[in-house]
């Protein structure tokens, strides 16, 4: 199996339970709740996607022809002086419709504790390490158990109380990033303070321009 890639990077994970932790960062281009195209943004599924995870041009992006080949590329940017446990992050768009049991297998056998961020509407290979779930409104939620789950807050139509009952570790609020982020930002801080077992996730790599 082929993988398309936009972009691979190392960094520090930005959002919820594993803030400020070196990981390498693997963006699958494409995802089945919007196109990506911003002509195509309002009549998506998804609209408020703070992503491009559109095509192939991003550092190391590009198509990878096997499982070996986006592995290796992985690796690279891993500090080589770094021992032990790596940490990738499979993210997107929605890095399901292309990240299959034989590429986390490869993963792991390179020493990599493999997460990674879903919509929720595809189920996760249970070999997984970390499952981080973003339900979106309008979207049918498949995967409805992992390690945390990070809704974006507020979205019309969608309540956090409706997760409560779901087998997650961890749920999260993240303010919705857009021309109300303030207001947004200080609903989530409120709802958590009601409501103690959601906390507030801050994208921290914005706040400090990592990409």
């Amino acid at each position: 199996m082929s993988y398309n890639i936009k972009e691979i990077y190392y960094t520090l994970q930005g959002e919820g339970q594993h803030t400020g932790r070196p990981a390498v960062f693997c963006r699958f281009s494409g995802c089945n709740l919007w196109s990506g195209r911003e002509k195509d943004r309002e009549n998506a599924v998804c609209k408020f996607c703070d992503t491009d995870f559109l095509g192939t041009d991003g550092n190391l992006g590009k198509k990878y022809l096997s499982s070996v080949e986006l592995v290796k590329a992985i690796v690279s940017v891993w500090p080589r002086q770094i021992k032990g446990k790596r940490f990738v992050v499979l993210t997107g768009g929605e890095p399901l419709l292309q990240a299959n049991t034989e590429l986390i297998q490869c993963l792991q056998s390179f020493k990599f504790e493999v997460a990674i961020e879903t919509n929720g509407t595809i189920k996760c290979p249970e070999l997984i390490d970390w499952i981080c779930v973003s339900p979106k409104y309008g979207a049918n939620l498949i995967q409805k158990s992992g390690d945390e789950l990070k809704l974006i807050f507020p979205q019309k139509g969608i309540q956090p109380e409706q997760f409560v009952h779901m087998n997650f570790k961890y749920f999260f609020l993240q303010p919705m990033d857009n021309k109300q982020k303030q207001a947004n930002t200080l609903a989530a801080i409120d709802y958590c303070l009601k409501h103690p077992l959601w906390r507030l996730s801050v994208q921290t790599h914005k706040l400090i321009n990592l990409p």
